[in-house]
C-alpha cells in the first residue's frame, strides 16, 4: 500500500469515527429526552466540542490530501465527498446538542403520550435509523442501501408536515402545555433537519462511488 493510498484509509476511518460519535451523541439526546435524563443532557452538550474538533481534522487531512498528491476519479471524488459529508455529520452533531439543551433546561419532564402521539419517538428512530444506515454504505460502498434514505427522509417529512396540527390541538386541551409543546416541535424540526442532511450523505455516497450526481433531480 503506498502512503498516498494509506492517508486515504485513515480519512476513512476518521469519518467513520466522526460517524459513530454523532450516532451516538443522537442516541443519547434521545435517551435524555425520554427519561429526562439532564445529566446525559449535559454529557451530549459537553462532547459537542469532540465532534467540532473532529470536524476540523477531517477537512484539514483533505486539504493536506489534495496539496501533496493532487488526487483524480475515485479518489478525488472521495475526497470531495469527504469534505460535504464532514460538514453533514457536524451540523447533525449540532442538532444533538440541540435536543440535549431542551432536555438540560426544561423544568418538566416531556410528555411521554403526546411524545408517542406526535409521532415523534417514531421520528426519533427514523433519524437514527437512516444515520446508522448511511454510515454503513459509506464504509461498504453501498449505493443500493445508501437509495433507500431517499423515501425513508419523506417519511420523516410527512411526520414534520402533520406536527403543527398534532401541536396545536395539545396545546388547546390545555394552555400549560404551550411551552412543552413549542419544544417538542422544535426537536422535531430538529429531526426532519437529520433527515435532510442523511439524504445529502446519501447523494455524496452515490457521487463517490458511482460518478453520478443526484442533487436537484
Amino acid at each position: 500500500m503506498t502512503q498516498f493510498e494509506v492517508e486515504i484509509q485513515d480519512v476513512k476511518s476518521e469519518v467513520i469515527n466522526m460517524w459513530q460519535l454523532v450516532l451516538s451523541q443522537l442516541t443519547k439526546a434521545k435517551e435524555a429526552l425520554l427519561s429526562f435524563n439532564k445529566d446525559l443532557a449535559r454529557e451530549v452538550m459537553v462532547r459537542e466540542k469532540r465532534v467540532n474538533a473532529l470536524e476540523l481534522k477531517i477537512d484539514r487531512d483533505c486539504e493536506n490530501i489534495f496539496a501533496l498528491y493532487c488526487p483524480v476519479a475515485i479518489d478525488l471524488r472521495f475526497l470531495l465527498a469527504v469534505l460535504k459529508i464532514n460538514t453533514n455529520l457536524e451540523r447533525i452533531g449540532d442538532i444533538a446538542d440541540g435536543i440535549a439543551r431542551y432536555i438540560a433546561y426544561s423544568p418538566v419532564k416531556f410528555n411521554t403520550g403526546f411524545l408517542e402521539s406526535s409521532r415523534l419517538i417514531e421520528m426519533y428512530n427514523g433519524s437514527i435509523s437512516i444515520l446508522s444506515d448511511t454510515q454503513a454504505s459509506f464504509e461498504f460502498e453501498n449505493t443500493i442501501l445508501a437509495r433507500t434514505i431517499f423515501s425513508r427522509d419523506d417519511v420523516l417529512d410527512t411526520i414534520n408536515k402533520n406536527a403543527d396540527d398534532n401541536i396545536s390541538k395539545y396545546i388547546h386541551e390545555d394552555l400549560n402545555n404551550i411551552n412543552e409543546a413549542l419544544n417538542i416541535l422544535s426537536i422535531i424540526r430538529k429531526l426532519e433537519r437529520v433527515g435532510d442532511q442523511s439524504k445529502n450523505i446519501a447523494e455524496e455516497i452515490i457521487f463517490y462511488v458511482e460518478a453520478k450526481v443526484l442533487k436537484h433531480q
